[in-house]
């Protein structure tokens, strides 16, 4: 389970916004497809 000041930080990223959206919705996706906490792309908008 990530920890909330994980997702705070991951979120404060600099990139645009669409790509932001983008990583967070793909991300989630292969963390439930998967069965897992973790995407495999930490540091990334949603992981």
């Amino acid at each position: 389970m990530p920890r909330l000041q994980d997702i705070f930080t991951n979120m404060s990223v600099k990139m645009p916004v669409r790509r932001k959206i983008y990583l967070v919705l793909r991300n989630n996706m292969i963390k439930i497809v998967k069965r897992q906490s973790c995407c495999g792309h930490a540091g990334e908008p949603g992981c």
